[in-house]
């Protein structure tokens, strides 16, 4: 690993203000301004390759309680400058090494009349900015409640955004594309029922924000290690196009309660005219912090199935029973209720998926439903719903262990808390060592519902915390977490890389409430991704569910090779086949990618991109000269046209490529898919052809040439 710290001379330049800095980037394209306004109010701008991106924005802190707040009557004391340069391996990722190369800026500033002290500090990448508010100990500011942060972010222009609804529990929703000032006018129709939901404003959005100029360049605004700290939205001024960070609050209406020395989550803008640039950006992961657990080698990436599609669909059920009005742990007696024949987590049922898993290459089976409580566990307000370590009497713990073992297949457990995190902490140890003692290495945690403690938002300060507790919990019994309903990660994974999945976003399950708009898969990348991945759950076959749940007429609004297509695009290491096993039987020739396609990468290069339209991307598997692609599309069809001059060169290679029938279509004929084999090496283009909603996925394994015997060029 390369490290380099020291001061720069060359990167900061004293403009004719004394309390104003400029930065730039190591590559010169970007120039980051610091200055204080007139009234002391820190403010900074950012320009890409000479063009203005952020105009002049305000930066502080509204603090509550009629203190004075950290927002004017600054001075500067200080500046520091440093670079920063250096290369790290990841326990898991989209590529093997990762640089982390910045100049830094730290401006200290004293608050006139308070004698109060706070540090922004800048880190100026060669894709975009960071920048967070320290404070250091003082006498003068020890306590205090953050009533809302003030950060700005002006743009330049009425941009073309690409949204979701400002809320304080779910970001849950289908994407939004239009100008900044069409979102006022659009906000009530893409708000969308959910469980639990708290919308504040008709002009708030949530982070990651995607953006784009009329002239080609493309903003995402975000932030990074959201640690101890409310989760930021965004709100819009649509008279002034300026967005203003806006933080969940507490049960009290807080926004934070801080304890100095302290420092804020990362607020980043990445930029680039190059929609890819986007999509390979490290910032989010490089302003986290390194790994800190001292032992990672039982972090293993996860290609599993479950028992969990024909839940969502209602094919089968999570409830044991029928006949209980309600259920209380400790009192209720499972044995003498009658079952209602449609409990899939059942013991038989169970070991067909570890049958299945263990015939076709899969790691794991993650089984939902096999505790007691399902019965009355929603809505209810209910504190002690479920204990975490008692199942249903059709429900074989030990004997689903020694038979999955026997198989060498792994167990994921699943822990839905109902919101209810106290009684989820209340149980946590007692249930991560009964995942150990049982097999289990990995969990997939559920926040469903209305938060208790009352009042409490998913994405708060004091709940943010606790599911940082159950990470850094799991990791003391070497367990990777899986949280869905979470708040939306922020590159923690860096730090804690058993988190290693996340839902936080509308995944693959709102196919069958209703579906999704057919382009979501080529939004999420440059939105939900940007801090982490996401088990979104891909790879479903049958795409009209009424043909085996008949109570459920939803469809899948999408093309199968586009499902093939979401492991490669979809980055995460922690990838479900959902489907149900049957349906797989049925399409055996296009499951083969699905055995085929790796959870764990050396390399990865985005090939096309652009939001809500398309996304190509192709990746190399770890310890291997094998490459895997993937392409989808959105609401038009589209000819992609790619060259595949990041193979090797003089190597051959075969290449399967799964792809689209020409008169496919995501409603229409979505399981119309062609399957082709063919010879490619370095100098291949392809042109292939992508349905409304569709896509394509390649496998490209290094041959000999007896193995190419008889196989065309493609």
């Amino acid at each position: 690993m390369k490290k380099v710290i020291f001061a720069l001379c060359f990167c900061l330049a004293v403009l004719a203000n004394a309390n104003a800095q400029e930065l730039k980037s190591p590559n010169g394209n970007f120039n980051l301004k610091f200055f204080l306004q007139n009234d002391g109010t820190p403010a900074y701008s950012l320009t890409y390759k000479g063009k203005e991106v952020v105009k002049p924005s305000k930066l502080g802190l509204e603090l509550k309680d009629d203190e004075k707040s950290l927002l004017n009557d600054f001075t500067v004391t200080d500046t520091k400058t440093a670079m920063f340069d250096e290369n790290w391996t990841p326990v898991w990722g989209e590529v093997k090494t990762i640089r982390n190369h910045y100049n830094e800026l730290a401006v200290s500033l004293n608050q006139k009349g308070t004698n109060r002290q706070m540090v922004i500090r800048f880190r100026l990448f060669d894709d975009g900015l960071g920048f967070r508010y320290e404070f250091p100990q003082q006498k003068n500011l020890v306590y205090f409640i953050i009533k809302e942060e003030r950060t700005q972010f002006a743009m330049t222009g009425d941009h073309t955004a690409y949204w979701i609804p400002g809320d304080y529990d779910t970001q849950e929703y289908d994407y939004t594309v239009s100008k900044l000032s069409e979102i006022r006018g659009l906000m009530e129709k893409s708000i969308t029922a959910n469980v639990s939901q708290k919308s504040f404003s008709p002009t708030g959005v949530q982070t990651s924000l995607m953006l784009k100029t009329d002239d080609g360049i493309y903003i995402n605004l975000h932030e990074a290690a959201l640690i101890n700290y409310a989760c930021m939205h965004l709100n819009l001024d649509d008279k002034n196009m300026v967005f203003e960070s806006w933080l969940t609050p507490d049960a009290q209406g807080n926004k934070g309660h801080v304890q100095a020395p302290f420092n804020t989550p990362w607020r980043t803008v990445i930029v680039s005219d190059d929609a890819r640039d986007i999509l390979a950006s490290k910032i989010t992961l490089n302003l986290n912090e390194p790994c800190k657990l001292d032992d990672t080698s039982w972090i293993k990436p996860v290609k599993y199935i479950g028992v969990w599609w024909e839940m969502i669909t209602g094919k089968s059920t999570w409830a044991y029973t029928d006949d209980l009005p309600s259920v209380q742990l400790g009192i209720t007696d499972f044995s003498k209720v009658k079952p209602n024949g449609k409990h899939a987590a059942n013991t038989a049922h169970v070991k067909e998926y570890i049958d299945f898993a263990a015939k076709h290459g899969f790691d794991a089976v993650l089984v939902e439903g096999w505790n007691v409580g399902w019965e009355d566990w929603f809505g209810h307000s209910k504190d002690y719903v479920f204990d975490f370590v008692t199942p249903y009497p059709d429900f074989d713990v030990k004997g689903i262990r020694d038979y999955a073992k026997s198989k060498g297949v792994k167990m994921i457990m699943h822990h839905e808390t109902s919101s209810s995190v106290r009684n989820y902490e209340r149980h946590m140890d007692a249930a991560y060592q009964f995942m150990k003692d049982n097999g289990y290495d990995a969990v997939k945690s559920g926040y469903v519902g209305n938060i208790l403690p009352r009042g409490e938002n998913h994405y708060s300060q004091w709940i943010v915390n606790h599911y940082q507790y159950a990470l850094e919990k799991a990791a003391e019994y070497k367990i990777m977490v899986n949280a869905h309903e979470a708040v939306r990660p922020t590159g923690i994974c860096r730090t804690y890389p058993n988190l290693i999945g996340n839902e936080s976003a509308r995944g693959t399950e709102y196919q069958a409430f209703g579906g999704s708009k057919p382009n979501h898969v080529a939004m999420l990348p440059f939105t939900r991704l940007i801090g982490g991945p996401m088990d979104y759950t891909p790879g479903i076959f049958e795409m009209e569910i009424s043909k085996f749940s008949p109570n459920n007429n939803s469809h899948v609004n999408s093309t199968l090779a586009n499902q093939l297509a979401l492991y490669v695009t979809m980055y995460s290491p922690l990838q479900m086949a959902a489907d149900l096993p049957e349906h797989y039987n049925q399409f055996l020739d296009a499951f083969q990618f699905i055995k085929d396609v790796p959870v764990e990468w050396d390399d990865s290069k985005y090939i096309e991109a652009e939001p809500a339209e398309y996304i190509t991307a192709a990746r190399k598997e770890k310890g291997t000269n094998n490459w895997f692609v993937g392409s989808v599309g959105g609401y038009e069809a589209r000819t992609s046209t790619i060259k595949l001059d990041f193979l090797d060169k003089g190597k051959t290679y075969i290449a399967t490529v799964y792809a689209d029938a020409n008169n496919a279509h995501y409603k229409t004929n979505p399981q119309a898919y062609t399957i082709k084999k063919g010879i490619v090496t370095s100098k291949t283009k392809l042109s292939q052809f992508v349905a409304p909603g569709g896509g394509y996925a390649i496998s490209i394994i290094e041959a000999t040439k007896a193995e190419t015997k008889g196989l065309k060029k493609l």
